[in-house]
């Protein structure tokens, strides 16, 4: 707040005290003085009978005035209320957040501070570590990628046990923590519109889909100049490039030939923003370990 500002508050507060004080104390003498009748007090206000008396507020009421002043007086004092005036306790808004938080703080200790040196595996196998991680995973992630994990259009399936950067515990911490960014590059403008539907019925054939084979073979020849730079010259991907494996029929945006070609065509981007910001360390792990016991489920039905 300018100095002009500060001296506007303080004046102007200052002057309604001193204005409020006036008119209580004015009040309290008896303004009205009939000479003829000193017991007299009306006020000559006469109103369907009743008349109007200047009496003092009761002194139980004037009293009550005074204190709410006095108040007033300590309070700006403490506290900062009067421009730039800090007050003499160096309360502000700011330090009682912090203490806030710091106390927060502490409670989470409690009660997550102990999963921080918990590994993955062990959080996974922990039954109350679970329950916390997929309320967190509730809250946080389940908007992408489903309430089940089983995911969405564009957000992967965290159930099927198929990683675009690996599924081990060190793997998903990293995912969940650092964020992920993944780029398709478009294609169309490189191979042209041929080459797109070339390409699209290779990859179909890569899955064992029907497919067009004079078409596939030609798009065999365009995977091997182009696309196995990122997936693989057999097309099972590279997890450390976050390129999908293209054999296994696990689409994140669609197996259909309209799809892969549009894929091909225009490309795609993605993200998986990081959570370091926003999660505490121990809550990383926490969703770390249910993510990662979502996948040890399939492995247990297969």
């Amino acid at each position: 707040m300018s100095t002009f500002w500060s001296i506007w508050v303080i004046v102007l507060t200052l002057a309604n005290l001193a204005l409020v004080a006036w008119i209580l104390f004015a009040n309290r003498r008896v303004a009205v003085s009939d000479q003829e009748d000193p017991e007299n007090r009306t006020t000559g206000h006469v109103y369907d009978g009743i008349e109007e008396y200047d009496n003092p507020l009761p002194r139980w009421w004037f009293l009550l005035f005074v204190a709410t002043l006095v108040f007033t007086g300590i309070y700006l004092a403490i506290y900062p209320g009067l421009g730039n005036f800090k007050g003499f306790s160096g309360w502000t808004s700011v330090g009682q957040l912090e203490n806030e938080e710091a106390k927060a703080r502490e409670q989470f200790d409690e009660t997550f501070g102990r999963y921080v040196e918990m590994s993955v595996e062990e959080i996974a196998d922990n039954r109350e570590a679970l329950k916390m991680g997929a309320r967190i995973f509730a809250n946080n992630c389940a908007v992408c990628h489903g309430a089940d994990g089983g995911g969405n259009y564009g957000f992967p399936n965290l159930t099927d046990n198929d990683w675009l950067y690996g599924g081990s515990p060190e793997d998903i911490l990293k995912t969940i923590h650092d964020g992920r960014q993944g780029t398709m590059p478009p294609q169309g403008a490189v191979i042209g519109e041929e080459g797109v539907r070339n390409a699209a019925e290779y990859v179909l054939a890569l899955n064992g889909l029907e497919h067009d084979t004079a078409m596939a073979a030609e798009g065999q020849k365009i995977f091997g100049a182009v696309c196995h730079v990122c997936h693989g010259a057999d097309g099972k991907g590279n997890q450390a490039m976050g390129a999908p494996n293209l054999t296994n029929n696990i689409w994140l945006y669609g197996g259909s030939r309209e799809q892969i070609q549009h894929t091909v065509r225009s490309g795609r981007s993605n993200e998986m923003p990081k959570q370091e910001d926003k999660l505490r360390e121990d809550k990383i792990k926490l969703v770390a370990g249910y993510v990662y016991s979502l996948s040890r489920q399939e492995e247990v039905q297969q």
